[in-house]
């Protein structure tokens, strides 16, 4: 469709954290320097993993809780090193059918929450099922990065 796209996402590896308790913007960014800690060596082989994007965000309204996750690198896949900080894992996420908004510019808390609900309202009004109590955020670039930025919006097809 011109407004979404339906994806196909394998089954996969993603070294996240939670942060709980903070504003979303607060969360990402204290989300972000855990894990980015964790590729930079803080993992029980203490190798640098090399960053990938997107960094994806798990948003559950209402909920003062916040996944944020980095993909980990197709060449770690098999076995990816144990992080040491007791507030990263290592997680499998599922193949799955995920159906995604995209849209440009600095996406703020309020932007990926209004893009969010444009989505869920063009799912609803196709009746496509959707996982309506959560959704993640996906960001693909780099904060240094002005122009042509590509983010994301996700819901996990039912």
């Amino acid at each position: 469709a011109k407004d979404y796209e339906l994806r196909q996402y394998e089954t996969a590896k993603w070294v996240s954290t939670v942060i709980r308790g903070e504003t979303q913007k607060e969360a990402m960014r204290q989300g972000f320097w855990k894990l980015f800690r964790y590729i930079q060596g803080k993992n029980e082989k203490e190798i640098k993993i090399d960053m990938t994007v997107p960094v994806t965000c798990l948003i559950k309204p209402g909920c003062a809780d916040f996944k944020i996750s980095f993909f980990v690198p197709f060449e770690h896949q098999d076995s990816p090193p144990q992080p040491t900080d007791s507030d990263v894992f290592i997680e499998e996420r599922k193949a799955a059918a995920i159906f995604v908004r995209s849209f440009g510019g600095f996406a703020s808390s309020e932007k990926y929450t209004e893009e969010a609900e444009v989505l869920a309202r063009i799912l609803r009004n196709r009746s496509q099922p959707f996982h309506q109590d959560f959704f993640y955020t996906a960001g693909y670039d780099s904060p240094f990065k002005l122009f042509n930025r590509h983010n994301e919006v996700w819901y996990f097809k039912k």
